[in-house]
């Protein structure tokens, strides 16, 4: 049996999702995964599946990532999700909103297009056609994702890793409603990612495999077959738009959607969150 899977005793999702989730509530980071890393993507949604219910907050929205090739062809998916959380979830202002990253850790911010889902959708539903996951769409919002994690190589460990620390997600920032947005074509929904006063990268949600709705649908099949079907108000980061760029504390970044909008940050030191774990009785609530 290979190492890592299910049956095997040096793997335990209880005991790595407490470790991510007590590195995340003190701000700290970690100097390498904290056990042994799941063999699979169904052994990562465990580990993820145990921090929620360790962490204290509810569930506001979900991120979800892209899987490149070859890796996704090996894992038989192009994308993975992680859950976001109330007290992560941000409005934008038009002044510079201060978002924390993890010292020591991964930090960096991602354009993308926030979805909001207008119904409940039904739990014992597992397979979605892209036009049904656009239907149950009340509302595009511009968007900036921050993905940290107290672990600096998640991303050079993979989808497995990056699905067990929350997916490698720390906020979202949300702006405006993308103007018109179920008239345009995908390829009108662009966006400019800068960082300290530089154009680091240009794109549109035409280069998400099946655009913005396919996110969707991956999600709520994916969120049912985990019985935790998505729930009116559910915000859904549909995937980097212009990529992954680093970002470090002290440095500022402008996300740029043209006439729709700007979103200005920066990132700082994360302090941790005590309340995180402040009650052994109440684990994280998959409302979303």
């Amino acid at each position: 049996m290979s190492k890592g899977s299910i049956a095997d005793s040096a793997f335990s999702p209880k005991a790595i999702a407490g470790r991510f989730v007590t590195a995340r509530s003190e701000g700290r980071a970690l100097d390498g995964y904290p056990g042994t890393l799941p063999a699979t993507l169904a052994d990562a949604y465990r580990v993820q599946d145990a921090a929620i219910g360790l962490w204290q907050d509810t569930i506001g929205g979900w991120k979800v990532g892209r899987i490149m090739e070859p890796l996704a062809s090996e894992f038989g998916t192009d994308r993975l999700a992680g859950p976001i959380f109330d007290r992560h979830i941000w409005r934008a202002g038009s002044g510079v909103l201060d978002f924390p990253i993890f010292v020591g850790g991964f930090g960096a911010v991602e354009a993308e297009y926030i979805l909001e889902i207008g119904t409940d959708t039904p739990a014992g539903k597992t397979n979605w056609s892209r036009a049904e996951a656009a239907a149950v769409v009340s509302n595009v919002y511009i968007g900036v994702e921050i993905a940290s994690s107290p672990l600096a190589t998640i991303n050079q460990l993979g989808p497995r890793c990056i699905v067990s620390d929350f997916g490698n997600n720390a906020s979202l920032i949300v702006g405006p409603e993308l103007k018109n947005w179920r008239t345009r074509a995908f390829e009108d929904w662009t966006c400019e990612t800068w960082i300290e006063g530089k154009q680091i990268a240009t794109g549109n949600a035409g280069i998400l495999p099946g655009g913005p709705f396919e996110s969707v649908r991956f999600l709520l099949e994916l969120s049912a077959h985990r019985g935790m079907p998505l729930k009116k108000g559910c915000l859904v980061s549909s995937g980097a738009i212009t990529g992954v760029h680093d970002i470090v504390v002290g440095e500022s970044s402008s996300i740029r959607f043209g006439a729709d909008g700007e979103i200005k940050c920066r990132a700082v030191a994360s302090d941790g969150e005590s309340e995180a774990l402040a009650s052994a009785a109440r684990g994280g609530e998959t409302a979303c």
